[in-house]
């Protein structure tokens, strides 16, 4: 039997009509209420009849969810959040992946049709600029990742130079001195990998060592494969390196996989960093240090930013950064 407004209500302890008031995104409604209503509606596993309330409201219920690849661990894991956040606030979340493909990227943008199935869209875009978002888009929008462009969309991120610089500071301090990076782009949708290798550059600068060039391995993609394939061309060089940092942990696990063919010992002769803090880099041999961007944050402020915009919030975009932390596990200190 399907879970009634009645019932949400009387488990929240408010009315009925609170309940339709936060299931319908009227924002005139305290955020401790809020918060209480959408607490019983995950417990009760509450759905709104979507077909009534887009007649009722002009709205479908559809949040689109876009990625540069559903693949990667990463974007997998955060839509996860994005959905738990998005069911909590009443809507039904329907992903999709660009590939980091502009004219992908710029159709999400278009006003057509096919789009208005959507409520609101939350786009981490890799080839997009200022001059491509839409002033007064057709749909609310809020933007993720490092795209830092200004426009009329709210923008949720984290410091990407300051993390790489944190994942650096610590292979200097358990005293590594000759450090590779791989994953770094010259390409137009390599904005993450370009503010990375800046905040480890400022790590390894004030620290008074040279970062060698042959060290610093260029990779357009982000796969175990190529991860496993840098690392085998480092250790080919002949030259002394006791650390690795990687712009991703698909790419550090793949580093691992090529470090344990040529019996090189993690950490004892190079120690391993990661980025992303993956549920696959828990279980690595040896565990995989990283840094650990508040996922579940960017997901619950991209959803709360949207249905924001979506009950009639106006303004200018605002620029959100979120925390993360350094994971220190076995790749870079000896258990």
């Amino acid at each position: 039997m399907a879970v009634t407004l009645k019932q949400v209500a009387e488990l929240a302890g408010v009315s009925v009509r609170t309940v339709s008031n936060v299931v319908n995104d009227f924002h005139y409604v305290a955020p401790e209420t809020r918060a209480r209503v959408q607490t019983a509606i995950s417990a009760l596993g509450y759905r709104p009849n979507a077909a009534a309330r887009s007649l009722r409201t002009g709205r479908t219920g559809l949040l689109a969810l876009v990625v540069p690849a559903l693949d990667q661990p990463y974007f997998a894991e955060l839509a996860r959040a994005v959905v738990r956040h998005a069911t909590a606030a009443g809507y039904t979340v329907v992903l999709d992946q660009t590939d980091a493909d502009r004219a992908r990227e710029l159709d999400l943008l278009a006003d057509q049709p096919q789009r208005t199935m959507f409520d609101g869209l939350i786009l981490n875009p890799l080839t997009l600029t200022s001059a491509d978002i839409p002033a007064h888009p057709a749909r609310p929008i809020v933007l993720l990742g490092e795209r830092a462009i200004a426009t009329s969309a709210d923008h949720v991120h984290i410091d990407n130079v300051a993390a790489a610089r944190t994942a650096t500071e610590h292979l200097i301090a358990t005293g590594r001195k000759h450090i590779a990076v791989i994953g770094s782009q010259d390409i137009p949708s390599g904005q993450s990998a370009r503010l990375r290798l800046q905040g480890t550059m400022l790590a390894i600068a004030e620290a008074g060592l040279i970062a060698h060039p042959d060290l610093m391995r260029p990779s357009n993609t982000y796969t175990r494969e190529a991860g496993h394939r840098a690392m085998l061309e480092i250790l080919d060089l002949g030259r002394p390196v006791d650390a690795v940092f990687c712009f991703n942990d698909t790419m550090a696990i793949g580093a691992l996989r090529a470090l344990r063919e040529r019996r090189v010992r993690v950490p004892e002769d190079v120690a391993v960093v990661g980025f992303d803090d993956i549920e696959e880099g828990q279980f690595s041999a040896p565990p995989l240090t990283t840094i650990r961007p508040d996922k579940d944050a960017i997901a619950r402020t991209a959803v709360q930013r949207l249905v924001a915009r979506i009950s009639g919030q106006s303004g200018a975009g605002e620029e959100i950064e979120v925390g993360y932390d350094l994971v220190v596990r076995e790749s870079t200190v000896s258990g």
